[in-house]
């Protein structure tokens, strides 16, 4: 792996977060101020972002709340920023979630709320209805986590165990107006999918939940069920034009700038797909069936040429290694790879954090599993343990970032020949 190649994949990256940038997202796209007071409320990775850009841009007075990740937090000056626990719940979290549903009682058709919201906020805003607890909350999140079930499944799962999500917290804010600005981090944008929606209507029914629960074969704790099966369903509220939403950055915008910037380098580059899901080391066997085919044909185009994609792999946890989705593509690839020279990889989650760990991804190329086995450590025993962080420690290929302040999801970048020396 040249440190020129791991420059350029490093450089590929940053073009996609700066490409979600909250300032450039949010330019020239916030409403006229109301005749009432604006409120702001927001949760997610990087909702703190979010709120210094609207405070830069807005031109009348507000105020408001967010919650973000524990070490996301960014200073405003009149929206308050609170943080909580991802991707597990906490009591801060609960806490939050009170102070959100606060903010918006009592509004009039005369007041503005203006609804923040980015990856992450599932977690962050736990508010557990009647007859449950946080640690109820608690173990439906480390159930979904451990399930392997895609984004839009779990976060349908979680609206129904939420006093805010599924659009709850604009029906909360009723009868005043509600624009929604959405960083998507799901394949697909569906902006009700962000976040489980806190702000955006729409929610199955929880008989309609149970079946999906059921088909999948999620292992939710009875007390989980029984709530389900119990508790009668509210139907969710008639916004009647009352809530706006906008998707004002996404994978596929990433990505797409990512493809100019690679461009620009005297490098093609092929955009996969924005919405890639499914379990993360099967993935990564499609994606290196895919390098290899373009190396051995020159089809799309001869080297360098790189593949970008994004959306959301997902792990089934088997054992209680260290690391996130990137990480475990990154090693399955690895070892997908061996052997096939002139191909460098690069997988992390736009957020900066890829599960629990402190590194966004990871690096690979044909050399990293024999690497990893010279440094005494076994790259399929890894996998298997679901230890991918260490594996890719214990070879310096870790790819460390630090929060980001945004979160447009995964980015994976497999990069076939030589970057052109500039």
């Amino acid at each position: 792996m040249t440190d020129r190649n791991r420059a350029f994949l490093s450089h590929l990256f940053q073009t996609a977060v700066a490409a979600a940038d909250p300032m450039e997202a949010l330019t020239g796209k916030l409403p006229t101020p109301p005749k009432g007071r604006t409120v702001v409320v927001g949760a997610g990775k990087g909702a703190a972002q979010l709120a210094q850009a609207f405070e830069t841009l807005w031109q009348a007075p507000y105020e408001g709340v967010v919650v973000t990740r524990y070490g996301y937090a960014a200073p405003c000056r009149n929206i308050r920023v609170l943080e909580a626990a991802h991707p597990v719940p906490d009591a801060a979290g609960i806490a939050a979630a009170q102070e959100l549903k606060d903010a918006v009682t009592g509004l009039g058709p005369d007041d503005l709320v203006i609804g923040l919201i980015c990856g992450g906020g599932s977690s962050l805003l736990p508010d557990p209805p009647e007859g449950l607890e946080l640690a109820d909350l608690q173990a439906l999140n480390q159930a979904l986590l451990a399930s392997g079930a895609p984004i839009s499944v779990m976060n349908d799962i979680r609206k129904c165990f939420s006093g805010v999500n599924g659009g709850r917290l604009a029906e909360l804010a009723a009868p005043a107006r509600v624009c929604n600005f959405i960083v998507s981090d799901v394949p697909g944008d569906a902006p009700g999918e962000v976040a489980s929606g806190p702000t955006v209507p729409g929610r199955k029914t929880f008989a309609e939940v149970a079946g999906m629960i059921r088909a999948r074969g999620i292992a939710l704790p009875d007390t989980l069920m029984t709530y389900l099966a119990t508790t009668p369903d509210s139907a969710p509220a008639p916004d009647r034009g009352r809530v706006e939403t906008q998707v004002i950055a996404s994978a596929a915008i990433s990505l797409e700038a990512t493809a100019e910037a690679a461009r620009a380098r005297g490098v093609a580059a092929w955009v996969l797909s924005d919405r890639i899901e499914g379990e993360a080391r099967d993935v990564a066997q499609v994606l290196a069936a895919l390098a290899r085919q373009v190396k051995d044909t020159g089809f799309p185009h001869p080297a360098p040429i790189v593949l970008l994609s994004g959306g959301e792999t997902t792990v089934t946890l088997r054992h209680k290694g260290r690391g996130g989705r990137n990480s475990e593509l990154q090693l399955s690839l690895a070892l997908a790879l061996e052997g096939v020279e002139g191909v460098t990889t690069l997988a992390a989650d736009t957020d900066g954090i890829d599960g629990s760990e402190d590194n966004a991804g990871a690096f690979a190329d044909n050399t990293t599993a024999a690497r990893m086995r010279a440094a005494g450590v076994d790259p399929m025993g890894c996998l298997q343990a679901n230890d991918a962080y260490s594996a890719f420690d214990a070879v310096s290929d870790l790819f460390v970032t630090g929060p980001t302040g945004t979160n447009v999801n995964d980015f994976r970048a497999i990069l076939i020949g030589d970057v052109p020396q500039e």
